[in-house]
């Protein structure tokens, strides 16, 4: 297959000249035994985070790239990841999609795997790397020179990033730059989410202008706060709201908008949302609150960063991508139902997916999401990813049965005030998933039998699944009531954390994400090359389930609902 050249963009050898680390460059041991022969070096070209995906045009070598690498899972009769994505439809999300559990349903296209990188072995090249030379590579901030780069750049009609990161945010989670975004704490969705899998991550919402100001025409930051925790409240509840409806919030001032919210028969601060109004606030009083559906105008942004194991939270600073989504559509109830119509007869079809857009503007999504994503280059700054690596995007955001509004993250934030922070997996539960009475990662490791999809996941197959059989006792230490938290059972060792950047660090070098952009530390035994059957072995032994939930049973707000 051949692959993307143009300014800046090139494939390199594991072991030749890879970054800039500390203002000095990095060489292998090759590439320093070669350094006094090699002539000397031209200046260096300028920064310009566009030039790659301009020079790569609309070019698309894999037309299936938004499938993702864990729907080649060797399954196998009893390891079943697929039902954490693929599951049976709950309103208003219509893809009735738990047959993929069983079935291969792509494309002719599609059922050769071009995610190859799954099958490099990259041990020597990672053995090769100094743990110094790493930390210092993922300690260096590569989003502030993105900003500075994009800020003045009247030749570029996508998003350029306009949250401070270094202001920080202030102790309700609201960004001190002015900008509006509010960071949130939120359970990650199983697997490949994991810390232990490769990547740390944060995310942050940001509501329109009208979702900000009061009728007056002013900002009110009560105002926005009312707005957001609605919106939380018709997003994160697992069922639709009754008479016993009630999610926590943070303190809300209900004299801002003369309502009662808790119901409690006075005008005050309210900690509890009791009932689901039927619009918003302020100056978006005319817009419907609709239950698992974000308005028009509704932005998302969220990073994928490197593991810093001394760092709170595994987060490091600098950015394998920065991912940026918009709602420019909200689709009515029935041009969405139509969607999800449409999506599943392609896929029967074994139709190739077209997508709207391009690199400069995101692309579109069938269901009114604008989605644009921010990918390393060779020299680990960021840069706009190409037509092809934008499509790997659109996989997991454009119709599959578990998303709510085709998002992750923001329907399983931590209710109310304590979920308005930086995310931080310490403290935190793990709670069932709506529906469920255990566990949620307990349910994934039993029927998945790993801590990943491709079970790949060594370190958490000696933790938890000693002598090949699962301890559940040990899993449960992280569940409500346990002596452990979401930090110690997602956690990689020391040395996993800095081996899995590496891994990643040499994808970058190679720039071949076109092939894959898994931290895989050796060989994928459990993924099929190509896929010979159309059936998963699941069928057969009829190991299946129907039941997956993005939204949790968040014991405090079932407790609010239940009236105590």
């Amino acid at each position: 297959m051949s692959r993307l050249h143009g300014p800046g963009f090139h494939l390199a050898s594991a072991f030749a000249l890879l970054a800039l680390v500390g203002g000095q460059w990095w060489l292998s041991p090759r590439a320093s035994s070669e350094a006094a022969a090699a002539p000397a070096r031209a200046p260096a070209e300028r920064y310009d985070p566009l030039a790659v995906a301009r020079a790569a045009g609309t070019r698309v070598d894999n037309l299936e790239a938004s499938i993702p690498p864990q729907c080649y899972t060797r399954t196998g009769a009893h390891s079943n990841p697929c039902y954490a994505c693929h599951t049976a439809a709950r309103d208003p999300n219509g893809m009735n999609d738990w047959h993929l559990q069983e079935e291969y349903a792509f494309s002719d296209e599609g059922r050769v795997n071009h995610w190859t990188n799954l099958f490099v072995d990259r041990r020597p090249a990672i053995a090769a790397i100094a743990d110094d030379d790493v930390l210092r590579y993922v300690r260096e901030d590569n989003y502030g020179p993105l900003r500075e780069a994009l800020r003045d750049r009247a030749d570029f009609a996508g998003y350029v990033p306009d949250l401070d990161l270094a202001a920080g945010f202030g102790p309700d989670g609201l960004a001190r730059d002015g900008s509006m975004w509010r960071t949130y704490a939120y359970k990650p969705f199983v697997g490949a989410f994991w810390p232990t899998n490769g990547s740390a991550g944060d995310a942050f919402v940001r509501l329109p202008e009208s979702f900000r100001t009061g009728s007056d025409g002013h900002v009110s930051a009560d105002i926005y706060k009312l707005n957001l925790a609605v919106l939380e409240a018709a997003l994160a509840a697992p069922s639709r709201p009754g008479p016993g409806f009630a999610w926590p919030t943070e303190p809300l001032d209900e004299r801002a908008v003369g309502v009662d919210l808790d119901r409690d028969g006075r005008l005050g601060s309210a900690t509890v949302l009791r009932g689901l109004p039927t619009h918003y606030f302020g100056d978006a009083a005319r817009q419907p609150v609709r239950r698992g559906v974000y308005p028009e105008g509704t932005e998302f942004l969220h990073s994928v960063r490197y593991l810093d194991p001394d760092a709170p939270g595994l987060v490091a600073a600098r950015m394998k991508e920065l991912r940026y989504a918009r709602k420019v559509d909200e689709l009515d109830r029935w041009a969405i139902q139509r969607a999800y119509e449409e999506e599943f007869d392609s896929r029967q079809e074994g139709q190739l997916p077209v997508w709207r857009g391009s690199p400069e503007v995101g692309l579109l999504g069938d269901f009114g999401w604008q989605l644009q994503g921010f990918i390393e280059d060779e020299r680990g700054r960021l840069r706009l990813q190409t037509a092809e690596e934008h499509r790997f995007c659109m996989g997991c955001h454009n119709g599959i049965g578990v998303t709510v509004d085709q998002t992750f993250s923001f329907p399983r934030k931590l209710p109310g005030a304590p979920g308005w922070k930086y995310q931080d997996l310490r403290g935190l539960a793990d709670v069932p998933a709506a529906g469920h009475a255990e566990p949620e990662y307990l349910t994934y490791m039993r029927r998945v039998s790993g801590g990943d999809e491709l079970r790949a996941n060594d370190e958490m197959m000696a933790r938890f699944f000693p002598g090949g059989a699962l301890d559940e006792a040990e899993v449960r230490r992280a569940a409500p009531g346990g002596d452990r938290d979401l930090a110690w059972l997602l956690a990689p060792s020391r040395a996993r954390a800095l081996a899995l950047d590496k891994a990643y660090w040499l994808l970058v070098r190679e720039q071949s994400f076109t092939r894959g952009r898994d931290a895989t530390l050796a060989p994928a035994a459990n993924v099929h090359r190509e896929i010979g059957t159309r059936t998963t072995e699941l069928a057969a032994a009829q190991t299946r389930w129907l039941d997956a939930r993005l939204q949790l049973a968040w014991p405090e707000a079932q407790a609010l609902s239940a009236g105590q």
